[in-house]
């Protein structure tokens, strides 16, 4: 793949900052959360819901046999990528302006936001679009000239030549992406740190999939129009998109990420690439300009990546402005781990799809086997038309999670006892699991509190937590304001003496597994496994944490 190495194994993109504060500041609050107190834990949480803000101007709903659309290719669709194991969250076909199809694996839900990843870098190319439309810059304009107080003693003539639109299509002349060094720790000049690279090529003549590209463009944006990318495309974009509650990623100083970290619904991004497909008319309302659209989606610039040959490689069909060419005479805008927005104009049509998968290409050859076909009516003609099954298959999508018993003679022993933990370089001092009917409660203090998931026994249930993902400490570049992060979480007893959990951080890609094993000398371990680890293939850099049961100390204590 063209993905740069990003330091995974920090979460380099990962997007949650979290409180010192303790989750459990009483015993009532400890006692309300668990529903029924210690004895009996109550799981309501068996639909999805948040109590989201009522959404507006959703997409219209059609049958897709109305739109000349087959669902037997849609169900093949979403059967195959289960089959590959592709780690689907969610998708959307819209079929002349209407939703056809939809659907989301639990305990992903539709007023659930999800990272995107650098599908934001298309986000970010609209901004600018609107920003040349209003006469601020224009796409040859040097990119020097916007930060003569951030530029090296020495400029040398290819970042001089530097254009808007060299960020654009990702052609600086740099020889490799400068995010990394951008973002390194203690670095908060980003803007400085990328001007300060050498640009090996002239810009507009070399390739490179460059991050730090795009969050220039959002920098220049913010220095434009004074605001953030975000907050400048609110009432552009969003507001007139019905698009409410998104957010950003932001560098040290306030400026949003750009090239990645903002999170949307998996809607949302229906209603985007259906605004690009409509050339920028939205309700009757020219959003975007039309020859920007035309400059954006076609191909500005031979792209790299993928494995495959070009006939075959969806990373070989050329770039445009944040966009990807595709095969088919598509374009799309992506994001590590799959989060697409498919645009085929010659079928009038939008595909959104949200996931965490080691395999992007599999995505996209899923799509052009099954849903392509189902858009060009394949099947209909033969009386395929029947949606029962396809109805059937999207109200049945679910990811799958260990289940086995869901009782243990051990929980009673172990139910709500503090276990101190030995010396760790994750600071973590005490961990705990209270256990109730149906569901329990994992918690964990370190260095700067009390964290804890709360897990329904073999289901889901969701609740917020400050607990810190792999690893744990803040992230470089948190949301303003985000202190919490919204997790389903689910557990099992493996075996008698083995408890196994998966936490599903429901607003991003990821995932944890945490298997605590317990033995009759009151020992306690702890071990850590991220998804990313897992699709990686590599061992999770977190250690096994050691405890010892305390005598009288109970985590009801706080």
């Amino acid at each position: 793949m063209r993905r740069p190495k990003y330091n995974w194994g920090g979460w380099f993109f990962h997007r949650h900052i979290y409180s010192s504060t303790v989750v459990i500041s009483s015993r009532r609050l400890f006692l309300r959360q668990l529903g029924l107190g210690a004895v009996s834990l109550s799981v309501a949480h068996t639909s999805w819901g948040w109590g989201a803000p009522a959404r507006t101007l959703k997409l219209p709903r059609s049958l897709p046999g109305l739109q000349g659309v087959s669902p037997t290719g849609l169900l093949n669709f979403l059967n195959a990528v289960e089959a590959e194991k592709l780690h689907v969250h969610s998708m959307m076909v819209v079929r002349h302006g209407q939703v056809v199809a939809e659907g989301w694996w639990a305990p992903y839900a539709p007023q659930l936001k999800h990272t995107l990843y650098s599908l934001s870098k298309s986000f970010t190319s609209t901004a600018v679009g609107m920003a040349v439309a209003e006469g601020k810059l224009s796409v040859d304009d040097k990119v020097v000239s916007f930060f003569k107080a951030d530029l090296p003693a020495t400029v040398s003539e290819n970042l001089a030549a530097m254009r808007v639109k060299d960020l654009l299509t990702m052609s600086t002349g740099h020889d490799k992406d400068t995010t990394a060094t951008m973002r390194a720790d203690g670095n908060t000049n980003w803007i400085r740190t990328f001007l300060a690279q050498p640009v090996d090529h002239k810009p507009g003549t070399h390739f490179v999939y460059n991050s730090g590209a795009t969050y220039m463009l959002s920098a220049l944006v913010q220095k434009l129009t004074g605001q953030p990318v975000l907050a400048y495309l609110k009432p552009r974009l969003l507001d007139p998109l019905g698009i409410e509650g998104a957010d950003w990623e932001v560098d040290p100083n306030g400026i949003n990420t750009g090239g990645w970290g903002l999170r949307v619904r998996t809607e949302d991004i229906a209603k985007f690439g259906q605004l690009y497909l409509q050339k920028g008319l939205w309700n009757g309302k020219r959003l975007i300009s039309e020859a920007w659209i035309a400059d954006a989606t076609r191909s500005q610039v031979m792209s790299a990546g993928g494995k495959r040959k070009a006939e075959e490689n969806d990373w070989l069909q050329g770039y445009g402005y944040q966009f990807w060419r595709c095969r088919h005479d598509a374009y799309r805008g992506d994001g590590a781990f799959g989060q697409y927005c498919i645009v085929l104009p010659k079928e009038d049509a939008v595909v959104a799809i949200t996931s965490e998968t080691g395999d992007m290409q599999a995505i996209l050859d899923a799509v052009w086997t099954h849903i392509l076909p189902a858009l060009r009516g394949e099947g209909l003609a033969a009386g395929k038309a029947d949606t029962d099954p396809l109805t059937r298959k999207l109200k049945s999508l679910a990811l799958p999670f260990p289940k086995q018993d869901t009782t243990s003679l051990r929980a009673a022993t172990i139910s709500g006892h503090t276990f101190a933990l030995a010396d760790n370089n994750l600071k973590a001092t005490t961990a705990s699991l209270t256990f109730g009917k149906d569901g329990c409660i994992f918690k964990l203090r370190d260095d700067r509190g009390t964290h804890q998931v709360t897990c329904g026994l073999n289901r889901w249930v969701e609740s917020e937590t400050t607990f810190p993902t792999a690893p744990l400490k803040l992230v470089a570049t948190p949301v303003p304001g985000e202190t919490q992060t919204r997790v389903a979480g689910t557990g099992t007893w493996t075996d008698a003496n083995t408890f196994l959990m998966t936490w599903r951080f429901i607003e991003t890609a990821h995932y944890e597994t945490v298997t605590c094993q317990f033995d009759d000398a009151g020992s306690l371990s702890v071990a850590f496994e991220s998804s990313l680890s897992k699709l990686n293939n590599t061992k999770d850099s977190r250690p096994r944490l050691q405890g010892k049961r305390q005598p009288g100390m109970t985590s009801q204590k706080g």
